[in-house]
């Protein structure tokens, strides 16, 4: 892991309160796997005191050599209120990457990815390492869902890797109107899946984890939550494990991808 003061490249918004920000950083994150977060807070930040986590999104490469990183946001409270504000030359101090990324076995052919809202940030991350592989995507699909149409993020992502793209939102004004789990059981109980992938909230992660179960399909999730410091030191994000009840894992040390038979939910 590595800490160092980079420079904004650019900060756009994507769509309704959503923004993607560029950020130079060293060679050093072309280790970086999807599914990895860092730690970051503005340096003229003075509130909120701790650091932020996020998802790495994308690594920007230009002739094979790593010259930053992409993170997706949603402007939700004051730290993310300060990030927008970041203008392209501005310093931001990032830590990372940090955590454990998804596994993907080699023979895994036929991958479900499964995103709701800004859950969408590492799985793009994870079909471009996977299309930089040369991996045939064709027989891959992603279910990604929403509150409402501006919640449907990076479909294009998947599209340009082969993917085919299935959209769904709780008002209908993009894709069927329904909760993503819902396609998503009706396909895997016509096709099975090699593995599911997915992020988003909580309730939708213990939905898929259930259907999982219920047609024996391997499963890793990414966990969404709260961190203040990264490391493993403020044992602040735990979550319960499954086999040992009294045993919790924390999403910054031994996530936040999972497989999903280690919680408990």
């Amino acid at each position: 892991m590595f800490q160092q003061q980079s420079k904004v490249l650019f900060n756009e918004p994507v769509s309704d309160a959503y923004y993607k920000i560029g950020l130079a950083c060293s060679e050093h994150f072309s280790m970086a796997k999807a599914g990895q977060f860092i730690m970051l807070r503005t340096t003229r930040q003075t509130q909120p005191l701790l650091r932020r986590p996020f998802s790495i999104h994308n690594l920007i490469i230009n002739s094979g050599v790593t010259e930053g990183l992409e993170i997706l946001y949603k402007v939700v409270g004051q730290g993310t209120a300060l990030l927008e504000r970041q203008k392209p030359g501005d310093i931001v101090d990032i830590f990372g990457p940090l955590g454990s990324g998804f596994l993907i076995p080699r023979q895994a052919g036929r991958i479900y990815f499964v995103a709701g809202g800004i859950g969408v940030a590492p799985l793009v991350f994870l079909v471009s390492q996977l299309g930089r592989r040369n991996i045939d995507l064709s027989d891959c699909r992603a279910f990604i869902g929403g509150r409402k149409r501006e919640d449907l993020l990076c479909l294009d992502d998947f599209i340009q890797h082969g993917v085919s793209v299935q959209t769904t939102t709780d008002d209908g004004s993009a894709g069927d109107q329904c909760l993503v789990t819902h396609p998503l059981e009706d396909v895997v109980e016509q096709t099975k899946p090699d593995i599911i992938v997915a992020c988003g909230p909580m309730e939708m992660l213990a939905c898929i984890i259930g259907i999982t179960e219920k047609f024996d399909v391997p499963c890793q999730v990414s966990i969404e939550t709260m961190m203040a410091c990264g490391m493993g030191a403020c044992l602040g994000c735990a979550v319960e494990g499954r086999d040992q009840p009294d045993r919790y894992l924390h999403t910054c040390l031994d996530g936040p991808v999972f497989d999903a038979a280690e919680l408990k939910f």
